[in-house]
């Protein structure tokens, strides 16, 4: 997938989490299958989508608090991923995936502020309905571009990175799926206790447990 294919698409999926729709095809795990198969690798992005989408269920996006974007960050690491095999190059474009998520929070709420320019002032007297259509389109656009630069800065940033130190990855494949993969149970472990707990939510946890032992088995 081409850089430009890319940064359209996290434009697009950026889209989905708030603005337009919200139809679910930000998540990371239908990201990151929508970004492996337009590169050629739908599996490589899925398992990517589903690493990412385990680590950033514990990120409510409620009110106007900062949190990880997922869907720019599963892009940037499903390309990077599917265009650089190997174990080095996951690790790397997982985990860089997973801080560009942070830096996408960032930007989100730094659009948030600036929408509070571009919005009409609702006290304003004799407000043509024009206006308010303008600064809702406006509004749009700008985080459209803001997915489009976020997405596409991160392909290009991470092809870098990756070109240049997944060779020293001193795992196997199997290994390093086995690493992200205990590291996401911390994260399942936070969401078990916002849901109130092992005391309240034991056959959640029983389940995860079984999930858990069979992945490490069989992957």
């Amino acid at each position: 997938m081409t850089l430009l294919n890319a940064s359209l698409l996290g434009g697009a999926l950026a889209l989905d989490a708030t603005t337009v729709g919200q139809f679910m095809i930000s998540r990371p795990l239908v990201a990151g299958l929508l970004s492996g198969w337009l590169a050629g690798d739908p599996v490589s992005g899925f398992l990517v989508g589903v690493v990412l989408e385990i680590y950033l269920l514990v990120a409510f996006p409620v009110g106007g608090a900062r949190f990880p974007e997922g869907a720019t960050a599963t892009v940037v690491a499903a390309t990077t991923v599917v265009a650089h095999p190997g174990p080095g190059a996951f690790a790397l474009g997982v985990g860089f995936g997973l801080m560009w998520g942070q830096l996408g929070g960032w930007t989100i709420n730094a659009m948030r502020t600036l929408n509070g320019w571009v919005a009409p002032d609702p006290a304003a007297p004799l407000l043509p309905p024009a206006r308010v259509v303008c600064g809702h389109l406006l509004a749009v656009l700008l985080d459209f571009v803001r997915g489009v630069l976020v997405t596409g800065t991160g392909v290009w940033v991470a092809g870098l990175v990756v070109a240049r130190f997944s060779g020293n990855w001193p795992l196997g494949e199997e290994d390093t799926v086995g690493l992200f993969l205990v590291g996401a149970a911390v994260s399942v472990g936070i969401l078990l206790r916002s849901f109130g707990g092992l005391a309240r939510r034991r056959v959640i946890f029983l389940g995860g447990l079984i999930v858990g032992v069979a992945g490490g088995i069989f992957l």
